[in-house]
């Protein structure tokens, strides 16, 4: 089946139209008595070019609904306020929709968070260069769990942590952390040779 984008026509031979006694082409799709749903997209009805404007004509949308419903459905915010995250990948902490009364202000809450968030890193950038170190460094304590100002036996000792937390000679055999034991490993023998530790 292809679709045309131009038209909303869709090529597929052999399909009729649904209309009683008509002998068309079924190339135009209208919604079919299953809407949309967790099930999936629900169901067409397969028309041709008259009967599917024919349909169209006495479609009507809000079918079924209340006077409410229906003014909800027409605001310009519909579908905004609801209990689902803001953002996603920000845990719970992340403000619903529910929380604006503007879809706007949910979005320059975001930018302010963003410019926020980039103005915080660029000065965790500044203060590391300041420290003498380079990005390999920074990664390398990020991996650790170090802040930037680490010293060398703090070092040691969160090196010592870490390999008795993930070593299944000292946790009980448990080989599930053996990829973060060779990233705290690396890490560790990166910076020991770090001009910052030396």
């Amino acid at each position: 089946m292809r679709y045309d984008r131009f038209h909303g026509r869709f090529e597929n031979e052999g399909r009729c139209c649904e209309a009683p006694g008509c002998e068309e082409g079924g190339d135009f799709r209208a919604p079919g008595s299953r809407g949309p749903s967790f099930d999936g997209p629900g169901d067409w009805r397969w028309f041709c070019l008259e009967h599917v404007r024919a349909f169209n004509a006495g479609y009507d949308f809000f079918k079924g609904m209340s006077a409410d419903e229906i003014l909800d459905a027409q605001s310009p915010i519909a579908g905004w306020r609801h209990n689902a995250r803001v953002y996603s990948g920000m845990g719970n902490d992340a403000p619903r929709w529910a929380d604006f009364d503007d879809p706007l202000d949910a979005i320059s809450a975001r930018a302010r968070n963003i410019r926020g968030d980039r103005e915080q890193q660029w000065e965790q950038e500044a203060y590391a260069r300041q420290r003498g170190l380079d990005a390999a460094d920074r990664r390398a304590l990020e991996e650790l769990g170090l802040s930037f100002d680490a010293d060398r036996p703090m070092l040691r000792r969160r090196y010592s942590e870490l390999v008795r937390r993930y070593h299944p000679d000292r946790n009980g055999g448990d080989r599930s952390h053996e990829d973060r034991l060779q990233r705290v490993v690396a890490a560790y023998q990166h910076l020991c040779k770090a001009q910052r530790f030396t």
